[in-house]
């Protein structure tokens, strides 16, 4: 009983990140293989990969939906109950498009991203709002744990039943899906969660804002460019040592999804168990590790060895998610925590994308035993910054006074 009370406030949270996670996850992961195996051409399927740009690009709008309203509801659950709607209706008008041209195609899946990445937007600033520092780390573990639920769903059931189900009931289980996650989160009470300090200030603009939080955004920028070279292409370093595709969807796929789902459970607990600085220092040394044995199994050309890196790569990476974002929500924790959480993430991740772009013609220039010792050196280098930004915080918070 008591671990249900406990886990009972976190469900609007869950249901809602699993949306977020199905949603893009069908949109950027699956349609593409569906369109592939239709035979369009692979240039016109990279257009596809700009769906999730709204996701990095929600600090441009962010500041409205700190400072307007939606009639009728709260003012998070109102954004989020508009554009979860907003979304679904898309949903419905794309799973009658089997046949249209890409563009328009590519047109509806962009606007329903953006509503996703709102909404997230105005999730995000309900957690900070309303829910207290101590129980944010398991708030982050329910966000990671809907994440790969909802991409299990989205990129991986989906796509393996779509010739079951077909283009419009596939879209339309989707939207099924968003419509009925979005019912817990109606009777979340959320004026009387809200924490007295939680005030909104109105003449806190967009670029002010980032210039005080500038620094932030530069050191998570950094550390999201340096995690993702170093792990964000070991599925093509598996493929080039010899694997054949199927295992490789299979480990970098459905594996990955599952540890990060066990990962992301025991993250929340582990924080407030052992403290935030520990744990991320333990599980990026993992990282390190896991990189050093990719350099390794690509200069032995041991193919086995690699799949054994990237397995211990997604349990590290696992355990760095959940304080990270932890530590995103504190510094959130300001008068517009929609506009600074979009600036911290949003900003941040569309910052690192330059990197993340240009790190596989990388290591096709320079070959895979130097691009890991390459990005084993930058992680390393990015962490220590992070992980000295998070200390100053954590010390700051000790002595009482803003960080």
């Amino acid at each position: 009983m008591r671990a249900f009370a406990l886990v009972r406030p976190l469900a609007p949270f869950l249901c809602l990140y699993v949306t977020f996670g199905t949603t893009l996850g069908f949109l950027a992961g699956g349609a593409p293989l569906i369109l592939r195996a239709r035979g369009v051409e692979l240039a016109e399927i990279g257009l596809l990969q700009l769906i999730n740009l709204p996701v990095g690009l929600t600090f441009l709008w962010a500041a409205a939906v700190d400072g307007l309203r939606v009639p009728g509801l709260p003012h998070r659950t109102g954004w989020i109950v508009a554009m979860q709607a907003t979304a679904v209706a898309l949903l419905a008008v794309l799973s009658g498009g089997e046949t249209w041209p890409l563009l328009v195609l590519f047109g509806l899946a962009v606007a329903t991203s953006f509503c996703v990445a709102t909404m997230d937007v105005a999730l995000e600033a309900l957690v900070v709002e309303t829910v207290s520092d101590d129980l944010r780390p398991l708030v982050a573990s329910a966000k990671f744990c809907g994440a790969a639920l909802g991409s299990i769903v989205g990129s991986g059931l989906l796509i393996g039943f779509y010739d079951v189900l077909g283009w419009r009931a596939a879209i339309l289980t989707v939207a099924g899906i968003d419509a009925l996650c979005l019912l817990p989160i109606l009777r979340y009470p959320e004026a009387r969660l809200r924490r007295p300090d939680a005030r909104m200030a109105r003449d806190a603009a967009t670029l002010g804002r980032l210039r005080l939080l500038g620094g932030r955004v530069l050191v998570l920028g950094l550390y999201f460019a340096a995690l993702s070279v170093l792990s964000g292409f070991n599925n093509l370093a598996l493929l080039d040592l010899g694997l054949p595709l199927a295992e490789v969807g299979f480990v970098t796929g459905g594996l990955s999804a599952g540890i990060n789902l066990v990962m992301a459970a025991l993250s929340g607990s582990l924080v407030r168990r052992f403290g935030t600085v520990p744990l991320v220092t333990l599980s990026a040394a993992g990282m390190v590790a896991a990189g050093g044995l990719m350099g390794a199994a690509a200069l032995a050309g041991a193919p086995r060895l690699a799949l054994a890196a990237t397995v211990l790569g997604f349990v590290c990476g696992g355990g760095l998610g959940v304080p990270v974002f932890g530590m995103i929500y504190r510094w959130a924790q300001g008068p517009r925590p929609a506009t600074d959480y979009a600036l911290l993430f949003g900003a941040a991740f569309f910052a690192a994308m330059p990197v993340r772009v240009g790190a596989p013609a990388l290591a096709g220039a320079a070959g895979w035993p130097v691009y890991y010792a390459l990005a084993v050196s930058f992680f390393a280098a990015a962490f220590l910054v992070l992980r000295s930004a998070i200390a100053r915080t954590l010390a700051a918070d000790r002595a009482g006074r803003a960080p």
